[in-house]
C-alpha cells in the first residue's frame, strides 16, 4: 500500500540513495497532519451513509437522463449499484486519510476505472458531481477542523480528478 514513508523510500531506494532531508522532511509533514486525516476519516465514517446518499441525490439531480430506460439509474438495480460506487469511492477517501496517501484509492479505485466504465458505457460524469458535492457539502466547523476539511477535500480532487 502507497503511503508518503513507502513512496519516500521506493523513490530513495530506486535512485540508489538513501532519503534526503527534503524527503524526511515530506514523512515529518505527513506524520504532523495525521491527528487532521484521523479526524476527518473519523468524521467520514460516522456520517458515509449520508453523505453518499446525499451525493448520489445531487449527482442524480444534475443528471435526470440517467434515470431513463436503458440508463444507468433506471432500474433498482443500476440504483443500488451507483450508490454502491459513490459509497466505494468515499470509503477509499476513508482509507487514504487513514494511510496517509493515495493508496487505497490507485490501487482500489483508480486503476483500470475508464476502462471498466468504458467498456459497461458508464458515463464518469455523475461520479464527478457526486464526489463534487461531497466536497462542497463539507463545512468546518460543523463537519471538522478547517485542516482535517483541507485533508479530506485533497483526496477528494484527487479521486475527482482521475475521474475527469
Amino acid at each position: 500500500m502507497k503511503s508518503v514513508v513507502t513512496t519516500v523510500i521506493a523513490s530513495a531506494d530506486a535512485a540508489g540513495r538513501f532519503p534526503t532531508t527534503s524527503d524526511l522532511e515530506s514523512v515529518q509533514g505527513s506524520i504532523q497532519r495525521a491527528a487532521a486525516r484521523l479526524e476527518a476519516a473519523e468524521k467520514l465514517a460516522a456520517n458515509l451513509d449520508n453523505v453518499a446518499k446525499e451525493a448520489y441525490d445531487a449527482c442524480i439531480k444534475k443528471y435526470p437522463y440517467l434515470n431513463n430506460a436503458g440508463e444507468a439509474n433506471s432500474n433498482d438495480t443500476f440504483k443500488s449499484k451507483c450508490a454502491r460506487d459513490i459509497k466505494h469511492y468515499l470509503r477509499l477517501v476513508q482509507y487514504s486519510l487513514v494511510v496517509g496517501g493515495t493508496g487505497p484509492l490507485d490501487e482500489w479505485g483508480i486503476a483500470g476505472q475508464r476502462e471498466v466504465y468504458r467498456a459497461l458505457s458508464l458515463p464518469t460524469a455523475p461520479y464527478v458531481e457526486a464526489l463534487s458535492y461531497a466536497r462542497t457539502r463539507g463545512c468546518t466547523p460543523r463537519d471538522m477542523s478547517a485542516q482535517a476539511l483541507t485533508e479530506y477535500n485533497a483526496l477528494l480532487d484527487y479521486a475527482i480528478n482521475s475521474l475527469s
